[in-house]
């Protein structure tokens, strides 16, 4: 690849928030469509609506175990004067040809299976004597078991209205109807309403794959024994959960040293299986933040729009920031902060929606309320910065979690929401209203 030097937008302009994410969500397009098997799908979003081809259920069915009959044949049943009816065989789901029911029959019948020609109600067997003779039934014995059970005749003790216990085809969706809309995203329930109106294969926007890698020459692999001057890596872990939590199939790359030709092979070597990359650390200002060195010469300096631009950003945490494109597909890239809670705001507030966009969701943005604060004291805010500050959301109230510190690793772990200070608040009083990030 060949080089590139970085965007610059002056030293000292600080772009707002809304800026920087206006800028990420003006680049990234979503994935282009292809078709799925169903459960390769699942998690994706669907780019054309889907027409129901045949009625569900496509007939006529029983919702329970027990006979199908005619409503005059058990009309003024009772346990005193039971109908008694001639049994003439078994219905069970699946089965082809079905058995007619005429004047003073019955048929045993079970769930599923189709109401046979003649039939106009079912009766459940805990209403009859099960074709034993006996007292009411409580359930069927199994034909293997009991084939006479199929023949002979059954007491019906009770009444049953026209078309009781019969689900009618169509009563859930009917042919021609629309079944799923574009945009839906696609879970289990949606799979199976695909496959019960017999789609094996549907028309999707794909899971982003997303490419995660932390940089340090300080970063140990959990498990590992630390040594001086060392810390474990949690934010590849963090990240690449939080990839796959958006709806991304995530990959996470081990961290890599503080040297930018290492990084720089490291990221081409990534490119092949990304559709967006995240890197985190190395974006300050530090003799060793190599992530601007190394990228320096990733972006592609003969196609518009790619390199990437390094900018200082009015928020804390997570002033320094990085985004561009890079490689000969315009790969979008984001550069993180390294400090972990900086590193994880940055990806809820940037990354998360730009994945969410690759996906083709029209809503790409986490839940947002407003909360009473509940603190024991006030909280204070560094003016002309946005400050995203960790809590715990619960009924209309929210609590912070910690302190500011954007190294508080065990806080972020037990906050479900951030609270928002705006930039021109210096000071949040207990019981004011605040608007909160809802991470849940």
């Amino acid at each position: 690849m060949s080089s590139a030097a970085p965007h610059t937008t002056g030293q000292d302009h600080l772009w707002s928030v809304d800026e920087h994410l206006e800028d990420i969500l003006a680049t990234v397009r979503p994935l282009e469509p292809i078709e799925l098997q169903l459960l390769d799908a699942q998690g994706c979003v669907l780019v054309e609506d889907v027409t129901v081809p045949v009625s569900l259920p496509p007939f006529d069915n029983s919702s329970m175990d027990g006979y199908a009959v005619r409503v005059a044949d058990v009309a003024g049943a009772s346990e005193e004067f039971p109908a008694v009816l001639d049994v003439v065989g078994d219905v069970a789901a699946g089965q082809a040809e079905l058995l007619h029911v005429g004047p003073g029959q019955a048929a045993r019948i079970m769930t599923g299976a189709p109401l046979p020609p003649g039939a106009e109600t079912v009766v459940p067997v805990e209403w009859t004597d099960g074709g034993l003779g006996e007292g009411p039934a409580t359930g069927m014995r199994a034909r293997a078991l009991a084939p006479e059970g199929a023949e002979g005749h059954v007491h019906v003790h009770r009444p049953a209205e026209a078309r009781a216990h019969v689900r009618a085809k169509g009563s859930d969706v009917k042919a021609g109807d629309r079944a799923l809309e574009a945009g839906t995203v696609l879970g289990p329930p949606q799979i199976a309403l695909l496959a019960a109106i017999g789609r094996g294969t549907v028309r999707v926007r794909p899971r982003p794959r997303v490419v995660v890698m932390s940089t340090g020459s300080e970063l140990v692999q959990p498990d590992e024994q630390l040594g001086n001057g060392q810390i474990y890596d949690s934010n590849s872990f963090a990240l690449t959960a939080a990839a796959r939590d958006a709806g991304a199939i995530a990959y996470r790359v081990g961290a890599v040293a503080d040297d930018a030709e290492t990084l720089r092979d490291t990221i081409e070597d990534q490119l092949v299986r990304a559709d967006l990359m995240v890197t985190t650390g190395g974006v300050s200002v530090g003799a060793y933040d190599v992530v601007k060195e190394a990228l320096s010469s990733v972006g592609d300096e003969d196609e518009a729009g790619s390199g990437i631009d390094f900018r200082k950003l009015a928020m804390q945490p997570g002033k320094p920031q990085g985004f561009g494109s890079i490689g000969p597909d315009h790969t979008p890239l984001l550069a993180l902060p390294g400090n972990p809670v900086s590193s994880y705001v940055s990806f809820e507030l940037f990354v998360r929606p730009a994945i969410r966009a690759l996906m083709g969701l029209e809503d790409v943005h986490r839940p947002r309320v407003t909360a009473k604060l509940t603190a024991g004291k006030a909280l204070t805010s560094p003016k002309g910065r946005r400050q995203f500050l960790r809590g715990t959301y619960s009924d209309g109230t929210v609590t912070p979690v910690g302190g500011a510190g954007s190294h508080l690793v065990a806080a972020l772990a037990h906050a479900d929401a951030l609270i928002v200070v705006p930039e021109d608040v210096e000071s949040v009083e207990p019981g004011t209203e605040v608007e909160v990030v809802l991470l849940g």
